[in-house]
């Protein structure tokens, strides 16, 4: 199957995007999940720098723009049932807005959740 043939036969939500998990090529650790369009997915693939679909702006997230912690893709995976992608990267500092190098932070531990990782970066530091 061609890549086109590919992208065009993911299962995109109604809204027409996908989740994405990314993960550090190397160390193996989830970093953060995101949504990606078709079109998102193709700037990717071709940049080699992360795109995503920012619900919340309606537009185009290049991973990095504001706060300079990039992601470059290594590698681009899809599921068995081609509603999941799963992007392998090399992420340049924190990977979550709150300064942490993953958004999964919060681990639960019986009846508790622990924050068990620190802030690298302060977001006001990161997005100024």
């Amino acid at each position: 199957m061609t890549l086109t043939e590919t992208l065009d036969s993911l299962k995109y939500n109604s809204d027409g995007l996908i989740p994405a998990i990314a993960q550090q090529f190397d160390t193996h650790e989830v970093l953060m999940m995101a949504w990606m369009n078709r079109e998102s997915i193709a700037e990717t693939l071709e940049t080699g720098r992360v795109c995503y679909w920012s619900r919340s702006r309606n537009k185009f997230w290049r991973k990095g723009e504001s706060s300079g912690q990039m992601q470059v893709l290594k590698e681009f995976r899809i599921d068995c049932d081609a509603d999941t992608i799963l992007l392998l990267v090399d992420q340049t500092g924190p990977a979550c807005h709150t300064g942490r190098r993953s958004c999964f932070y919060n681990k639960v531990e019986g009846d508790q959740v622990i924050i068990d990782r620190e802030v690298l970066i302060d977001p006001k530091t990161l997005y100024a």
